[in-house]
């Protein structure tokens, strides 16, 4: 069962620099499961020992399909450095599986494809509202306040953040 709503208005409790890693793969051939099952099974492990570590940088996920053949995640982490350090980490479950993928890729003729993507919002560049909804996104990973405190509308809300921004500059 799905978290309960928050019937007011709330916005991201999110301060400073915003990290979201959205990372995907694509089923190109249904018979080539020997390509794909363990890209497939290698996320829900990640996930759950990145999960496990409080200090791992994840703040949170959420697992996003595109139909049959296309599944991804959209992470949110505390910093670039957390998420480059957990992907180098060789005793840590990604570093295994990203080889044992190429290695396995190598033979697929494109019968599995992979994606990923990293962006670094600054802070003053992103915003967020939610009203009736169990917290999401930015939201679910940083916690919510009253929208108020922030601003009621998105422009508000983008200057409360470049001011915040500002402040920590200076």
């Amino acid at each position: 069962m799905s978290a309960q709503p928050i019937p007011e208005r709330v916005t991201a409790a999110a301060e400073g620099d915003v990290v979201v890693f959205l990372i995907g793969m694509r089923i190109n051939s249904w018979r080539a499961v020997r390509h794909w099952l363990p890209a497939f099974r290698a996320m829900p492990r990640m996930l759950k020992e990145l999960s496990r570590d409080e200090n791992s940088g994840l703040l949170g996920y959420r697992v996003i399909t595109g139909g049959p053949r296309d599944f991804g995640v959209v992470q949110y982490w505390e910093s670039r450095e957390k998420l480059l350090a957990y992907a180098a980490d060789g005793n840590k479950e990604h570093r295994p599986a990203w080889a044992a993928f190429n290695r396995r890729a190598r033979g697929s003729e494109g019968k599995v494809g992979i994606w990923h993507e990293t962006y670094v919002v600054p802070a003053g560049s992103y915003e967020s509202i939610y009203s009736g909804m169990p917290a999401q996104g930015l939201g679910k990973a940083y916690g919510v306040e009253p929208v108020a405190r922030r601003g009621e509308r998105a422009a508000e809300r983008f200057a409360s953040a470049e001011g915040r921004a500002s402040e920590v500059t200076a």
